[in-house]
């Protein structure tokens, strides 16, 4: 039996998670909820300005969308208790929106007939478990955990890579900068700004600071770096891919080469499929379109003295986490 899923909200994730999963056999997409209609949804899932043209066919059908013969029950509901996942046989929603991210708004998809609920964003709410694959998946706990969280796309960057140093040499403390793509909040042109002014300006002139929650997030997963990170983000004009720079003190002496003999032995190790390890003289766009979480760069990275490092590793912020969005749910579902 393939797991039934629905997705609810089919921005850039909510696409991203369809075209990762609609060739893999295990998985069946039901249901996708969203206020644009059938025919524009099929439009951006067919052309994709950062990742090409989707390599088969992509139809509307009334209200429905028809992907390469597969049909997908297209809804328009703005209350996702409404939504009778339930009577069309879903087992987990992915809610996209970014909009029902505190337990309570989440947990309208079960009253909906949802069995399980992953929220494709970090959230607040402590009552939601947070899981990054690879680091903490294994301690989901079926009979408790209906909703949970995939963190965000930086925290499944850096928390491999945090969890690679905190096993092989300890961590004192560490600061991150994500050097992160615009995302689709970001305004092409200046504009206002209720939650952070300089957020309101142009995506595509301007390099941003912005504040980011994915290095505490990262103590969400492995508690033995609770309060030892934290960061920041410069959102910067590029359409996908990120890197993530981590400025670490550990606790042990070590090298620069010992640091990347780790991260290579865990992604050809215990990480393969979610760290990547490379050598090469790479930029950005050479990582649009990874499955990966994380692509260590060895080249990049620096030290100063035996126990003070900086560590450098890429993601494709729009594929990457929507493949470990499906493994989670995979994962899951394999507990039952």
């Amino acid at each position: 039996m393939s797991i039934k899923i629905g997705i609810n909200g089919f921005g850039r994730i909510g696409r991203m998670v369809l075209r990762a999963g609609i060739k893999n056999p295990n998985i069946s997409f039901v249901a996708i909820n969203d206020l644009v209609p059938a025919e524009n949804l099929a439009y951006l899932l067919k052309y994709d300005s950062t990742h090409g043209m989707y390599p088969g066919k992509v139809e509307a059908d009334g209200n429905n969308i028809r992907i390469d013969g597969k049909s997908i029950e297209c809804l328009s509901e703005r209350d996702p208790e409404q939504l009778g996942w339930g009577e069309k046989g879903v087992d987990y929603v992915i809610e996209s929106t970014g909009l029902f991210t505190t337990l309570e708004k989440a947990e309208l998809h079960l009253k909906a007939g949802a069995k399980k609920v992953v929220i494709s964003a970090p959230v607040k709410s402590k009552e939601i478990s947070t899981f990054v694959m690879g680091v903490n998946h294994e301690t989901y706990q079926p009979a408790s955990d209906q909703v949970v969280s995939n963190a965000s796309c930086t925290t499944n960057c850096l928390a491999p890579v945090v969890k690679v140093l905190l096993d092989n040499f300890g961590i004192e403390e560490g600061l991150m900068t994500t050097i992160h793509a615009v995302t689709a909040t970001q305004p092409t042109v200046d504009g206002p700004s209720k939650k952070d002014f300089r957020g309101g300006r142009g995506g595509f002139q301007n390099i941003i600071p912005a504040s980011t929650g994915a290095a505490k997030a990262v103590g969400l997963c492995i508690p033995e770096v609770q309060g030892k990170l934290t960061g920041m983000a410069m959102r910067v004009p590029t359409a996908n891919v990120s890197v993530v720079d981590l400025t670490v003190r550990l606790s042990n002496a070590t090298s620069y080469d010992a640091i990347n003999q780790a991260m290579k032995s865990a992604a050809d190790g215990t990480m393969k499929g979610i760290l990547g390890y490379t050598e090469e003289d790479v930029v950005s766009s050479d990582f649009n379109g990874s499955s990966l979480s994380s692509i260590y760069d060895s080249g990049a990275g620096i030290g100063l003295s035996d126990r003070f490092f900086k560590v450098v590793s890429w993601y494709d912020n729009e594929m990457g986490y929507s493949c470990r969005l499906l493994d989670l749910i995979e994962y899951m579902d394999s507990r039952v």
